[in-house]
């Protein structure tokens, strides 16, 4: 349309200038006693000039606003009193999710409303938002967003959707309207494992753990401040078992750390083949292995404490560094003094340990947690030693370490003290990691019943520095909805879902999505659906249709935010459409006459001379 207004204007503007040009030119060559009147002239280019402006409108009308400028759509919780605010030129139209209004065009989608209406020109939304049906209509067009107030209660949850057994994790949100009110964190049996009140801004951090592998489903419940229930959650947990660790122990005489680390590594499930030295040639423990590349590449840690790394020879190390380049884990723990040729050993590796004046003593940072949590990382124990739940929480012990300040600032420290002091680290060294161990006596959390503890410390070391493995998971969706589309990616071919207590359902994979392989999923029901995709299987949770309201309208709000124009802005665009031609056609025939009269008279014109 630019182009050929463009090219209008040009070829209009020429033909005025030529002929402007001509009437002067013609004017000016006569002789003095015949030139036209000055008033004729003028006239004459007045009058070429608007018959040209008159003939691009009569070509080109000027657009005139159409009767609707601007669509109002409604949305879930739309107030239902919206007609009363329109203008002249609105039109109202109802999205599925909007309450009933009787002053509305129902319409099944935007895409539909559009559709029948393409003069509009603007939109201006009213509730919760659009769903993710509506927002890829929005694009490109000049429209406002008048959002609903958030409702009372959930409008924020985070919380892990895969894990591993025997760890901890958090839950977090965020909640509206409801100032001093409390949330709680109920395990699968209904038993309250953290409770915390909500901060100023309405958030909090909920802290659980789980033991066993399997499907288990935590429960969010938000008490008001009076204690009854106001709204609840469901924290769905997909638990699978660790890969199974593969740890070589190497230690030059044994002890109290030493044993109880065997015992955990038993619990744990970590494949650990221990050489205690004894002196003399005399050994603990399993078979010796040799310290060379065939041997090492079976394991994914190699633990050492002080006196071994000390005894051992330069040819030892070499293959020990040779083998951490190639992706194995080394672990070193520090249980005695370290003389200055170990410390430089460790130096030529890159992690420096410096003697420092600290004390010897240290206290493990206090954890958030209380006799709920902590009976729940303990467990219910066994048939024959039960836990006690009165004992669950016992004041931590000291634990001792040796004086050595961690120097690298390459380094990455897992554990610190009550004071913020690191006492294991660990850095990079090729494709693999050494790290270095400082506490002594970390058994005596077991001896005074925190056996959680002391596993939740071992386990974190070793899977610090252990060799990296290739993960192979299925993606799933961690928030899918009954009746909203979600994506699943990475598929194989015949790859299915299957619904709790359903039938497998095939997959289509949509040849538009590439090597992601993507195929669009609509549940019908909550609850815990299985995806399965050549030899690999994974599981995931459904949420129903109206669970969590509050995060659903929140979701959709910012959605349809970040597709509208700020607040405050206005849309500069209205609904038009192309004017009569008529109106300028009469004028521009009517000057045209005129002018072809004015030509043709003589009135203005100079006598001649007798």
């Amino acid at each position: 349309m630019m182009d050929t207004q463009r090219i209008l204007l040009g070829l209009l503007a020429f033909a005025v200038i030529t002929a402007t040009a001509r009437l002067l030119w013609f004017a000016w060559r006569g002789a003095p006693e015949t030139r036209p009147r000055g008033w004729r002239v003028v006239l004459l280019a007045l009058l070429q000039l608007a018959s040209a402006v008159l003939l691009y409108h009569t070509l080109l009308p000027p657009p005139v606003a159409t009767g609707i400028d601007a669509l109002v759509v409604a949305t879930a919780n739309a107030p239902r009193d919206i007609a009363r605010t329109l203008t002249s030129h609105e039109k109202l139209v109802a999205l599925p999710e909007a309450p009933a209004i009787s002053e509305a065009e129902p319409v099944p989608d935007l895409g539909t409303a559009l559709r029948r209406h393409p003069e509009t020109a603007r939109i201006r939304i009213i509730g919760d938002g659009l769903v993710a049906r509506d927002r890829d209509h929005l694009r490109g067009m000049s429209a406002t967003y008048q959002p609903t107030p958030l409702p009372r209660g959930l409008i924020d949850l985070s919380a892990p959707s895969r894990l591993q057994a025997g760890t901890d994790f958090h839950v977090s949100g965020r909640v509206n309207g409801m100032a001093r009110a409390q949330v709680e964190l109920l395990d699968p049996a209904g038993q309250r494992v953290d409770r915390q009140p909500l901060d100023r801004n309405g958030r909090f951090d909920l802290l659980g753990a789980v033991r066993t592998p399997g499907l288990v489903e935590f429960r969010i419940r938000l008490n008001d401040p009076s204690g009854r229930q106001a709204d609840t959650a469901t924290i769905p947990l997909s638990v699978y078992s660790p890969a199974t660790v593969r740890v070589l122990m190497l230690a030059g005489a044994p002890d109290g750390e030493l044993k109880y680390l065997r015992r955990w590594a038993v619990d744990a499930g970590v494949r650990m083949h221990a050489q205690i030295e004894l002196g003399g040639g005399m050994q603990l423990g399993d078979a010796p292995v040799a310290l060379n590349a065939a041997t090492l590449k079976n394991f994914d840690v190699v633990v050492v404490d002080e006196r071994t790394w000390g005894g051992t020879g330069a040819a030892r190390r070499n293959a020990l560094a040779d083998a951490v380049r190639s992706g194995l884990g080394l672990l070193v723990r520090i249980d005695g003094p370290l003389s200055p040729a170990s410390r430089n050993a460790l130096a030529a590796l890159g992690l420096r340990l410096n003697a420092a004046n600290l004390p010897a003593a240290f206290k493990l940072p206090v954890s958030k947690e209380d006799d709920e949590f902590a009976a729940t990382r303990l467990g219910p124990g066994t048939s024959d030693a039960p836990t006690a739940k009165t004992a669950a929480v016992t004041a931590l012990p000291e634990l001792t370490r040796q004086p050595l300040r961690i120097d690298d600032p390459n380094a990455t420290s897992w554990l610190r003290d009550s004071e913020g002091r690191p006492l294991a680290a660990w850095r990079a060294l090729g494709r693999g990691r050494i790290g270095t161990w400082l506490p002594m006596d970390t058994f005596q959390l077991v001896l005074v019943g925190r056996d959680d503890l002391h596993s939740t410390l071992w386990s974190d070391a070793i899977a610090a520095v252990a060799r990296a493995r290739a993960a192979n998971e299925l993606p799933v969706p961690a928030d899918a909805r009954a009746g909203t589309r979600t994506a699943l990616c990475g598929l194989a071919d015949g790859a299915t879902v299957t619904p709790a207590g359903g039938q497998p359902k095939p997959l289509l994979i949509d040849p538009a999505t590439g090597i992601a392989r993507c195929a669009g999923l609509w549940p019908t029901a909550p609850g815990w659906h299985v995806l399965s995709s050549g030899e690999a299987s994974a599981s995931f949770y459904v949420r129903g249709k109206n669970e969590l309201p509050g995060i659903a309208a929140r979701e959709m709000r910012e959605a349809t935010s970040l597709l509208t124009l700020a607040p405050g802005q206005v849309a500069a665009t209205s609904a038009t459409a192309l004017g009569s031609r008529w109106p300028w056609f009469l004028a521009w025939l009517l000057v045209s006459a005129v002018l072809w009269w004015l030509e043709r008279s003589r009135l203005g014109r100079a006598a001649a001379a007798h």
